[in-house]
């Protein structure tokens, strides 16, 4: 199914590809850079707590570049690559968004504004961008970093689990340890 901005079927969907059209503040194209971006759990194993990521946090490019993304999703659940803040007038809504129904890849280009800026990447699945998949795209070194981005930039509200040490948990946490260190002892004696 293609739509004016769209291309989508069952494996997945493509919006807002810009191949040639400038933006405003662009006489031509500085450069071409092809980026290969992957998303799924196993890109969230170094980053304590995360459930999903992509394979990088961060792209650097100059002011005017083309963009040839190649998205390649290695879980098989949906996720999706957004970036958000482009101009609207080549991008409505002004946004990009790949986005894999599960295992797969897509490809497709777009080109950046002049304007010295921080972009965020992320998948807007629920919770995804929450539990790691995040990251930013900086033009011309960009306008500074974005928040949580996770292995880059603290968080803006830092994970908080309190334990409300009463007399019980105390308690309990002491049988937890007796018998963690009793069972094995029990069972050494048994196989004896």
């Amino acid at each position: 199914m293609h739509h004016e901005h769209m291309m989508m079927d069952e494996t997945g969907m493509i919006m807002n590809a810009n191949a040639d059209r400038l933006p405003k503040d662009c006489e031509k194209i500085s450069e071409t850079v092809d980026i290969t971006i992957r998303a799924g759990r196993k890109h969230a194993l170094k980053f304590n707590g995360k459930m999903f990521a992509f394979d990088n946090q961060e792209w650097q490019v100059k002011p005017c570049a083309k963009l040839n993304i190649r998205f390649i999703n290695d879980d098989q659940i949906r996720h999706q690559l957004m970036i958000h803040g482009l101009p609207g007038y080549l991008y409505p809504d002004g946004m990009f968004h790949l986005e894999l129904n599960g295992q797969g890849e897509l490809n497709a280009p777009l080109i950046l504004p002049k304007l010295k800026k921080t972009y965020l990447v992320h998948c807007e699945l629920p919770q995804h961008m929450e539990k790691g998949m995040k990251a930013q795209l900086k033009v011309d070194g960009g306008d500074g970093d974005l928040p949580s981005i996770p292995g880059l930039t603290a968080a803006v509200n830092a994970d908080s689990y309190p334990v409300d040490w009463t007399q019980a948990t105390l308690a309990i946490l002491l049988l937890c340890v007796l018998i963690g260190a009793g069972v094995p002892l029990v069972l050494a004696r048994l196989r004896s």
